[in-house]
């Protein structure tokens, strides 16, 4: 890794994101495997928010999750289902 707070961190190999600042988790939604950015930290805001309905928490996630990521509108509902069922796990992680 080479740079700075400055000028920005990079790959001093390929001048890329370096792999210790990648923050896209990979999940599997609609059967294949899908990077969404910042997806401990949507987890994180939305456990603060202390909802229990199912709707209510994958509402949330979805709000925080299409200001990061591309969400093909055709997919919403499927790209909720699976983000609340690997919330719940992640939940069960960090109890």
């Amino acid at each position: 890794m080479a740079g700075d707070e400055k000028d920005g961190y990079y790959c001093s190999i390929c001048g890329g994101i370096p792999p210790d600042r990648i923050k896209t988790k990979r999940v599997l939604i609609d059967g294949k495997e899908t990077g969404i950015d910042h997806l401990d930290f949507i987890f994180e805001n939305v456990k603060q928010l202390q909802l229990t309905d199912g709707s209510a928490i994958s509402g949330e996630i979805m709000k925080r999750v299409s200001e990061f990521n591309y969400v093909p509108t055709k997919k919403v509902a499927v790209y909720a289902e699976a983000l609340l069922k690997e919330y719940r796990q992640w939940e069960k992680e960090h109890a």
